[in-house]
């Protein structure tokens, strides 16, 4: 009897669909694995003729796979403490690279760790492929490359070029009162240097101000002078006035420039500061209030040279270099491919899966940007696969496949009654 065949096929797809599951089921743990589902359609049904009033009388021949589709919603975010780990999010896979044969691949899978060469890549080998930085600034036009995250061991020295101190100087102070204040900056090779700013009351609402650089820094016999002049307050307690007599820099009440250390004892550069006298809202830094004078905080924008003490990833892939001098660098930033058809993705095996036809073209861009998903650093994003559905969807496969084993089961007994009824 023919129609054994659609039974079998019943049998068949079945056990497909076991397959699945049983697939699913085996990467529960698996990071980034997507659940997979398959899709039936019926078999070309023959036409045995046609019915009194003209409809077609057909008859089924089985059932077959249609389609294998993947589930991509997000699987939970795992936190794991590893620098190098990534989760990512929303649409959008990472971009990696098999150095034997410079294939290149894509992964949902951000388990990533470090080579000996200091590059971030999958604990298969493969490398993490993303957008390089030069200098801390990363070129977004540039070709894809590695990750270096040891590309910066060090970062070299920057001198300081602008200070701000936040000073309130006493107004209840008598004429001839001192109050000093130190802030500590760098020159070009990255040596300290503490300066000292002397606030002298020279009358009501006016003081006289005086910065000084110690004598073995300038490689003198006393300290040297690097600015002085006067400041006057109104009746608010801001800044009304400023004056240069050291520089002859134009001095107002936001900022006193051309503050110069010439002749270095170490052999740096030059150094040329601007004192900031107002904050980015337009207050003054610099305040005469009856309170006891003090400074409440100091900043400048020169460091040390540093060493790479760790990195972490941003939400939009930017790998930050943080080093001993307090600094942070970009190192280089994750590339995210997207795809017009995520089902038309060809899966390779460890967690891979590689650009077809159907597909289209993998679009790479940036976390966050374009419609790609975004980056959780330190992390990585579990299976997706749900334990209780996969369970449910064994039962009903199984009962399916007992189903069409009963069908085969009565046509072979119906088959050997007819034979008997011949012999």
């Amino acid at each position: 009897m023919s129609a054994f065949s659609i039974p079998l096929s019943g049998l068949a797809a079945s056990s497909d669909s076991l397959n699945v599951i049983a697939n699913n089921l085996a990467n529960l743990n698996t990071d980034g694995y997507k659940d997979e589902s398959l899709s039936f359609s019926d078999v070309f049904n023959q036409l045995q003729g046609v019915s009194q009033n003209g409809d077609p009388i057909q008859f089924g021949s089985g059932v077959q796979v249609a389609g294998e589709t993947s589930n991509t919603t997000n699987g939970t975010v795992s936190t794991t403490g590893v620098a190098s780990n990534m989760a990512l999010q929303g649409n959008g896979f990472f971009v990696v690279q098999d150095t034997a044969n410079n294939e290149t691949s894509y992964t949902r899978n951000g388990d990533f760790t470090v080579n000996s060469s200091g590059q971030l890549c999958t604990t298969g080998g493969e490398l993490v492929m993303g957008y390089p930085a030069t200098n801390g600034v990363v070129s977004t036009t540039s070709s894809l490359a590695p990750i270096d995250v040891n590309q910066a061991a060090n970062i070299p020295a920057s001198p300081t070029s602008t200070l701000t101190m936040d000073t309130n100087l006493d107004s209840a102070a008598t004429t001839g009162t001192t109050f000093s204040s130190p802030i500590t900056v760098y020159d070009s090779l990255g040596t300290s240097h503490v300066l000292t700013v002397n606030y002298t009351n020279t009358g009501a609402n006016t003081w006289s101000y005086n910065v000084t650089i110690p004598a073995a820094d300038v490689g003198g016999s006393t300290a040297q002078t690097v600015a002085s002049g006067t400041m006057t307050f109104n009746a608010s307690g801001d800044l009304s006035a400023v004056t240069d007599t050291t520089s002859g820099s134009t001095a107002s009440t936001t900022s006193i420039s051309g503050i110069n250390i010439t002749g270095l004892a170490d052999g740096a550069s030059d150094m040329s500061m601007t004192w900031n006298l107002a904050g980015s809202s337009g207050a003054t830094t610099v305040t005469q209030q009856n309170s006891a004078s003090a400074t409440s905080s100091t900043s400048q924008n020169g460091y040390t040279v540093g060493a790479l003490t760790g990195y972490s990833v941003l939400s939009d892939g930017t790998v930050e270099g943080q080093f001993s001098n307090n600094q942070t660098l970009a190192l280089g930033q994750v590339a995210v491919a997207s795809f017009a058809n995520v089902q038309g993705l060809s899966q390779l095996g460890g967690s891979d899966v590689q650009a077809t036809f159907a597909s289209g073209a993998a679009v790479i861009g940036k976390a966050g940007a374009g419609g790609n998903g975004t980056i959780t650093g330190g992390a990585v994003e579990l299976s997706n696969v749900s334990l209780s559905s996969e369970f449910a969807n064994m039962i009903v496969a199984q009962q399916t496949y007992d189903a069409n084993a009963k069908v085969l089961t009565t046509m072979d007994q119906i088959s050997q009654a007819t034979v008997q009824l011949i012999s």
